[in-house]
């Protein structure tokens, strides 16, 4: 748990702008041009979203939302690895 009362401030504020920025990022992976420019979206859809559950487990001062964080960003990776070859070979694994 943060106790400073800036620290506190600055948390709430970066929470708002990685909130903020899905937007923006949810437009592009549905008004996408091709199907690398959306896999890029969900990829930053993806980092954003570990920034605001490593934001939140500030806040809540607990290690669970950091394990929860690192094993998505494992996931995501695999993720993008797995789509990116789909796309540039036409195959899986």
């Amino acid at each position: 748990m943060i106790e400073s009362e800036f620290a506190q401030v600055a948390i709430k504020l970066v929470l708002l702008a990685l909130v903020s920025l899905l937007i923006p990022a949810s437009y592009r992976v549905i008004v996408g041009t091709t199907l690398p420019d959306r896999l890029q979206a969900v990829d930053l859809i993806t980092t954003l979203l570990i920034g605001i559950i490593v934001m939140l487990a500030l806040v809540e001062g607990t290690q669970v939302f950091v394990d929860m964080a690192i094993a998505l960003a494992a996931f995501a990776f695999v993720g993008t690895i797995s789509i990116a070859r789909y796309i540039s070979e036409g195959r899986g694994f």
